[in-house]
């Protein structure tokens, strides 16, 4: 009794060490990428810095990192002449945002109508990859024209960008759903509805999800080009009035601006990822820290 006891405990033991062992493999891994990431931004920066510096580079086309840092404190400070720099990216991000919730609305319903529906895919599908060939920047050009510089146009060309990609992603999550699963579920007596709730449309949440990651980039970029080609107030106005003037390091800081709330994003939408998808088995690497 005394030695089942104890190999008993040694069992529950040996999972225990393993599974510190794992996470502290993980932590230095973790702290090595950090450490990694830090040395190659200072190398970019400094480089860039040391380059416009001794004239490699001339900083009057591609800008310097002590003008760009510089100018950045001179939006927070001073605002631009279109307003605080609070209020144009509160604009954009707007934008933005409401362009990826329509495009990702419209995209998820079109990919698992069609990609659920061979008919209707094969009636609408070129009709899609014809809008999907036109330029982004002739269409931003044609919604200015046709609604004028207000919310709308800046709004709907996010959302062409986003649906394209949210669109292609969800039809094909549709087409890789288990078929011998989804005829189960009909042999048992499930509707179309039930189907598409409890089988299709969790099946295919993993290439939907991860079409956002990029989505709300894509968004971003619609709202900016959108202003750059025609607005009253946003970050695009803000580059689009540096470009005019040859002020690279002002384009780049706004860029820097937009690349903070991009990150951001990025983290809300791998939260968002996490707690939809907690059903999904863990990765190969997610495994070996358990």
């Amino acid at each position: 009794m005394t030695t089942t006891t104890h190999r008993g405990a040694l069992t529950r033991e040996q999972p225990t060490e393993q599974q510190d062992s794992a996470r502290r493999a993980m932590k230095r891994r973790t702290m090595w990428i950090w450490i990694g990431r830090i040395v190659l931004a200072v190398i970019v920066i400094g480089g860039w810095q040391w380059f416009t510096a001794v004239g490699w580079v001339d900083k009057f086309f591609f800008g310097q990192p002590s003008g760009i840092w510089n100018s950045l404190v001179l939006l927070f400070t001073e605002g631009t002449a279109f307003g605080t720099i609070w209020e144009n990216l509160w604009i954009t991000v707007q934008e933005a945002f409401m362009g990826f919730l329509l495009g990702t609305f419209v995209g998820v319903v079109l990919g698992i109508l069609l990609g659920s529906n061979k008919y209707l895919s094969a009636v609408v599908g070129p009709y899609i990859r014809i809008v999907n060939s036109i330029p982004r920047i002739v269409l931003g050009s044609i919604f200015i024209v046709a609604f004028g510089l207000g919310t709308f146009p800046k709004v709907l060309l996010a959302a062409v960008l986003v649906f394209f990609i949210v669109f292609f992603n969800a039809f094909q999550g549709v087409r890789e759903v288990d078929q011998n699963l989804v005829g189960n579920v009909r042999v048992l007596g499930a509707s179309p509805l039930q189907v598409a709730a409890h089988v299709t449309i969790p099946s295919a949440m993993t290439w939907i999800i991860a079409s956002l990651h990029s989505a709300f980039g894509f968004a971003i970029i619609g709202a900016l080009v959108a202003e750059v080609l025609g607005a009253q107030h946003g970050i695009g106005l803000i580059i689009s009035q540096a470009q005019g003037t040859f002020d690279p390091d002002t384009v780049f800081a706004c860029m820097v601006i937009i690349a903070v709330v991009t990150l951001g994003a990025e983290y809300l939408i791998s939260l968002l990822e996490d707690s939809l998808l907690k059903w999904r088995p863990p990765s190969r690497s997610e495994a070996q820290a358990i």
